[in-house]
């Protein structure tokens, strides 16, 4: 039976190409099997590769010999709180979060094989940090926003002149031209408007009966606040959720105050940024490296198919990270010890979260235990309450307490009526609600919910399956239990029409025209039946069954003949 949540969601605009993150798993699974122990091992090894790498990166911003010892402790705070923050837990703890990961590990290993390059004097190292950018972009595409941040590193932390920065980046072009080449020709060239589909594009509103896009102004105002949201995550990393669909994160208004705050301070950021790109201010580095990262991620150059998640901050994090220990452990030149303050405070905050992720880690067990904890937070989102939906039908399959498991099928119909209330045209939450109420044996509320999610898409393959399903076991449920012998042959008969050949429904047909004492229709559909799965004993009993109820005893004869020659003892049990 086709009960469980269907497939992968269309491709939002402008499709995915990563192909280097499934190579890994691919790999992985020829290696150790589907181990989820072996994929988390994994991802964490490469995460502690990538704080490694960042601290190593920092190292050569601030390279202690010419800062002096204290330039370490900075580098190593920004590593630290990097490692902590909470806001990794998902692209650490999904292991489908490798991609980020691999990301961000092959972009950093380009930034610094690009500052050796230049400080060591080995050109040879451009090579190699071009083939890292360029594995880092068949990770995931938003290892293309180095290609701007590694020319400003250069710019920033070596004493190149400009036409060196540029000729130095030449390598590194070059990786994302080839990687651009091969992902058109893999993809296309067309980004593709935006499906009108809300859970692929969150820039939708309900109007009437139909959903219109945001207005410029709206879709702007809504994109800025979540940034301001992504700020207060990382400063403040409570409270946690995988889920920020619609509509968790709602229509902002331009004249809402949440957007104005985040609008002005990110308007400070970004005038700050270039102020201290003439000065070359460690500082403003920092403020770059975050919000370049981020910016193919805002909504704002394209669309993402989601407002905002916790894993797409793990590569702007990195400008965070850097940021938040400069502020409390400024580097100088020739500057005297750290105070033993400072340090505490920075150990402090990355303590907390440290704590935090530790607390958080759990969540991520299954996904029943993400679902149902999230959902706490995340409320208002259409898709995650359709995912509990769904996850309780699932999980009640494997209930062996009869009870509980009438309770967690009566908890999926509330949360997907919830998921349709917030999106009135989620096909899914239709079908899911379906499903619980086919499992509790509610067939006519089963039948009208599949065939709301057949009205809004008239091909919906699951609703298609599970529609004649519902429609079959009903007219048994409605002739045998409730002894409606009309409304179960007009469900029956349409459980034919989807499924003309379905042995069980052929059979039922021919059990309810029987009992009606329709005797010709019952032969007609035993003989169907019978013809379909003729090696069944009991098939063959039943068009005996019909004949002698219709006065053929001869041909009835016949038929009990050969039903007792594939089981002697048909009809005795």
């Amino acid at each position: 039976m086709a009960f469980k949540e269907p497939g992968k969601a269309r491709l939002v605009a402008g499709g995915r190409y990563r192909p280097l993150s499934l190579v890994t798993f691919a790999m992985e699974v020829q290696a150790f099997g589907q181990s989820p122990l072996m994929g988390h091992l994994i991802n964490a090894l490469l995460y502690g590769a990538t704080t490694v790498l960042f601290f190593l990166a920092l190292l050569l911003f601030f390279p202690p010999g010419k800062f002096g010892a204290s330039a370490w402790f900075t580098c190593f705070g920004a590593a630290l709180l990097f490692a902590a923050h909470p806001i990794h837990t998902e692209a650490v703890a999904n292991i489908k979060g490798r991609d980020e990961i691999l990301a961000l590990l092959g972009s950093l290993s380009a930034l610094y094989f690009a500052l050796r390059a230049v400080r060591d004097r080995r050109p040879v190292l451009h090579l190699a940090g071009a083939v890292c950018l360029f594995l880092g972009l068949l990770s995931k595409e938003n290892a293309i926003t180095f290609l701007a941040l590694i020319p400003l590193g250069l710019y920033y932390f070596t004493k190149s002149d400009l036409l060196t920065v540029l000729k130095s980046s030449l390598p590194y072009a070059a990786a994302v031209i080839l990687f651009l080449l091969i992902r058109g020709s893999v993809l296309g060239w067309e980004l593709g408007a935006p499906p009108m589909e809300l859970m692929n594009n969150p820039y939708l509103k309900w109007d009437g009966n139909q959903y219109i896009p945001y207005t410029a102004a709206e879709r702007f105002s809504t994109a800025v606040y979540t940034l301001g949201r992504y700020i207060q995550l990382l400063v403040f990393p409570h409270p946690l959720t995988h889920d920020y669909y619609p509509k968790h994160i709602d229509l902002v208004k331009p004249s809402d105050v949440r957007f104005l705050l985040s609008l002005f301070l990110h308007l400070g950021l970004v005038a700050y940024a270039v102020w201290g790109l003439i000065k070359k201010t460690p500082l403003s580095f920092a403020v770059w490296l975050y919000l370049i990262p981020l910016s193919l991620v805002s909504n704002l150059v394209f669309p993402i198919g989601t407002h905002m998640a916790e894993r797409l901050l793990f590569m702007p994090s990195t400008g965070f990270a850097l940021a938040a220990a400069l502020l409390i452990l400024p580097v100088k030149k020739r500057e005297k010890p750290r105070q033993n303050l400072l340090v505490a405070v920075l150990a402090v905050i990355a303590l907390l979260f440290g704590l935090r992720t530790v607390a958080r880690n759990p969540v991520w067990k299954n996904n029943f235990t993400l679902f149902t904890s999230d959902i706490t937070v995340s409320g208002n989102s259409a898709k995650l309450r359709n995912a509990v939906a769904g996850e309780l039908v699932v999980q009640s399959e494997r209930e062996p307490d009869s009870l509980r498991k009438i309770t967690m099928l009566n908890e999926a119909k509330g949360h997907a009526q919830k998921a349709i209330e917030l999106h009135p045209v989620y096909t899914n939450a239709y079908l899911i609600k379906g499903n619980a109420h086919f499992y509790l044996k509610e067939y006519d509320l089963a039948i009208q919910a599949y065939r709301q999610a057949l009205a809004i898409n008239p091909e919906y393959k699951e609703a298609l399956q599970n529609l004649p399903l519902a429609l079959r076991d009903g007219g048994r449920y409605f002739g045998e239990v409730e002894g409606n012998l009309s409304k179960a042959i007009i469900c029956l008969k349409e459980a034919e029409t989807y499924q003309p050949n379905d042995y069980e429904t052929l059979r039922l047909l021919g059990v309810a025209h029987g009992v009606g004492q329709q005797h010709a229709l019952a032969i007609d559909y035993f003989t169907r039946a019978a013809n379909l799965r003729p090696e069944i004993a009991d098939a063959w009993l039943n068009l005996s069954t019909a004949y002698f109820a219709s006065g053929d005893a001869a041909q009835g004869q016949v038929y009990l003949d050969k039903a007792k020659r594939i089981d002697p003892n048909v009809g005795q049990r």
